[in-house]
C-alpha cells in the first residue's frame, strides 16, 4: 500500500458522542456494540499518527437539525430504528454532536444529514480543495454511513482504503459482509497496516 501522507485523509465517520458516549443518545436508548467501543483506540492511534505524517483528519459528524422550537427533524426511517431519539439528540454545536474526545482535534468537520457524508455537503468542495486524493475509512457504521460514504467517494475517483478493524457495525456478520462488498471499490487493510505504511509515507 503506497498513497502521500499530504494527499491523504483520515475520515473519521459519526464517532460521535451520541453514538458512543456513556452519556450520549444511543447509550440512553440501549444501543450498544463492544465492536463499535473497541474502535476509539485504534482510531486514536492512528489519527495522531496521520497528523504527524501531515495528512488530514476529517470528522463527519451525522446532525439532526432543529426546527424552530428545538425538535429535531427525523426521517422517517430512522425514527423507526430509534425512536429514542429526542429533542436535543445530534444538535448542532452540541456535546452529543461532537466528535468524541480522544479524536479531537479533527482539521475539519463535516455535518451530514443522511448515510453519505457527501449527500447535499460541502464535503467534496473541501477533499478538492484540500488536494486530497486518497481517503481512508474508519468508524460507524460499516453498512450505513461507512459505505453510504465511500460508495459516492468511489464515483467521484477517489482511492481509498476501508479499515477492516477500524469500522464496525452493531452486529459483526454484517459488518463482515459490507466489508467484502467494500472489497470491489477499495483496499481492505487492518489498522496496523495503514500504519506501516504512514510510516513509510
Amino acid at each position: 500500500m503506497k498513497f502521500t501522507a499530504n494527499e491523504t485523509a483520515l475520515m473519521l465517520i459519526d464517532m460521535q458522542n451520541d453514538f458512543l458516549h456513556p452519556d450520549g443518545a444511543y447509550a440512553r436508548g440501549g444501543a450498544k456494540s463492544s465492536e463499535i467501543a473497541a474502535l476509539e483506540s485504534r482510531l486514536a492511534s492512528l489519527a495522531n499518527q496521520m497528523r504527524d505524517a501531515g495528512g488530514y483528519v476529517i470528522s463527519t459528524q451525522f446532525t439532526l437539525v432543529p426546527d424552530r422550537g428545538g425538535e429535531p427533524f427525523i426521517s422517517p426511517h430512522l425514527l423507526k430504528m430509534r425512536p429514542f431519539l429526542k429533542k436535543g439528540d445530534f444538535a448542532p454545536g452540541s456535546f452529543g454532536q461532537d466528535l468524541i474526545e480522544s479524536l479531537q482535534p479533527a482539521d475539519i468537520t463535516i455535518e451530514k444529514i443522511a448515510y453519505s457524508a457527501f449527500y447535499m455537503s460541502r464535503l467534496e468542495w473541501v477533499l478538492r480543495r484540500a488536494g486530497i486524493k486518497h481517503l481512508i475509512f474508519g468508524g460507524i457504521v460499516t453498512n450505513g454511513g461507512v459505505a453510504s460514504t465511500a460508495r459516492e467517494a468511489h464515483v467521484r475517483d477517489f482511492s481509498m482504503t476501508i479499515l477492516s478493524d477500524g469500522c464496525a457495525a452493531f452486529d459483526l456478520t454484517t459488518h463482515e459482509a459490507n466489508i467484502l462488498a467494500l472489497s470491489s471499490i477499495g483496499n481492505i487493510s487492518t489498522c496496523e497496516e495503514v500504519s506501516e505504511a504512514l510510516s513509510l509515507s
